[in-house]
């Protein structure tokens, strides 16, 4: 006679245990049951086990059955994440699913997951303090992992959707002012590395996009430089495309930069030396090798307390050329394309901070077009405004017409 696949037991003033059957543990052999008390009637009871039933016999048509959530990690990330992430991204993705997700619920059947699992891991790393952003990213990797779990059918549903995460505040941006960069840079152009912060401060460019730069990328007719590949570090150093579409650019250098970028070039030139100049790194080593960015990060922040300036990151030199050039007037369209941002709506949200200084600017231009300027003098002068702009000579002349 078959087992029961389900059952109800008494426990006592209007308490019910309801039992389901999931399985056998593939190791043990050991009978695996879903347990759960309830308070009401036993129709209740009776009607939560149906459901229960239903949904288990559904979830046999499913191939995750038997896959704990590790096995399946394992295989997503060799067979899904590796094949289109970059090597940093597929470490994070790594990490992040390693420490707060596999060792809370990674033994556990694939198909038994609820929301409310993933709810309470959340939940405990918003008590241990961790940041928003954090919880939001891991959060993103596990849903993206689940939600190819439904497209392989090894699952019906995504259990990691409807789960509520705080949201991740943006991260503070500081930026030099005008006279900061100015300050900066006397302190900067010195050293062995001021061209390499000319550029990075004058064009926005991020620093695995400016760390990847050969001298072929440098148009030296128009001044330009093309942005094509970045650099990443893992094991080693490698090159990579951008990456996504839009980050592939072509840049105008300031002529000034584009000066020193060539003076540099010539040095180059004039060195012996086995590779093809024009595969060369611009920004490299003494030993041939790409800069690393948290060796760079340090010179920076050593630089800014040389010129007494607050500290910062090393990614906001980018920031502090947006704002520079959005301050000075260059069209919002022409920033976005510049940093290779999808949309020039996009950039007017980073960097609203601009925005009442650019309103300003563009009332004043107007005022200039339209002449007056002499006018706006008049009026300042005066401490009584002229008949003409009293309420009650605007009122008497609208009766009078």
């Amino acid at each position: 006679m078959a087992r029961r696949q389900g059952q109800i037991v008494h426990r006592g003033d209007h308490r019910w245990l309801v039992r389901v059957f999931l399985g056998r543990d593939p190791e043990t052999r050991r009978r695996i049951y879903s347990n759960r008390t309830l308070r009401g009637s036993f129709r209740a009871a009776q009607l939560y086990l149906n459901t229960r039933l239903a949904e288990c016999e559904k979830d046999k048509e499913f191939l995750g059955a038997q896959l704990t959530l590790n096995q399946y990690l394992d295989r997503w990330l060799e067979l899904a994440a590796r094949p289109k992430l970059r090597t940093k991204s597929l470490a994070d993705y790594t990490s992040l699913l390693g420490r707060y997700i596999r060792l809370v619920l990674g033994q556990r059947k694939l198909r038994d997951l609820a929301p409310l699992d993933f709810q309470s891991v959340f939940h405990e790393m918003h008590q241990k303090k961790l940041s928003p952003r954090t919880v939001a990213y891991t959060h993103a990797v596990l849903h993206a992992a689940l939600e190819q779990a439904v497209r392989w059918r090894l699952l019906g549903r995504n259990p990691a959707s409807g789960v509520e995460i705080p949201k991740p505040a943006r991260a503070e941006m500081r930026v030099l002012p005008p006279q900061g960069a100015r300050r900066f840079l006397s302190h900067a152009l010195p050293t062995k590395y001021g061209v390499l912060f000319a550029l990075a401060l004058t064009t926005g460019l991020r620093p695995s996009e400016y760390l990847a730069l050969r001298w072929s990328d440098i148009d030296w007719q128009d001044e330009t430089v093309t942005v094509t590949r970045t650099l990443e570090k893992g094991s080693g150093w490698r090159f990579a495309a951008t990456k996504r579409p839009h980050s592939r650019r072509r840049v105008r250098l300031e002529s000034w930069v584009a000066r020193r970028l060539w003076h540099l070039y010539r040095w180059e030139r004039s060195k012996p030396d086995l590779s093809p100049l024009g595969a060369r790194p611009i920004f490299r080593t003494r030993t041939g090798q790409p800069i690393n960015s948290d060796s760079l990060a340090r010179e920076f922040k050593r630089l800014l307390r040389q010129a007494g300036l607050s500290p910062m990151r090393l990614y906001d030199l980018r920031h502090t050329a947006a704002t520079l050039a959005l301050s000075a007037g260059v069209p919002p369209k022409i920033v976005s394309e510049q940093l290779g941002y999808a949309s020039s709506a996009f950039t007017l949200d980073v960097y609203s901070h601009v925005l009442p200084h650019m309103q300003a600017e563009a009332a004043k231009r107007v005022e200039a077009l339209l002449g007056m300027a002499e006018e706006r003098k008049k009026l300042a002068g005066r401490r009584k405004p002229p008949q003409s702009l009293r309420p009650d000579a605007l009122f008497m002349n609208a009766e009078a017409s």
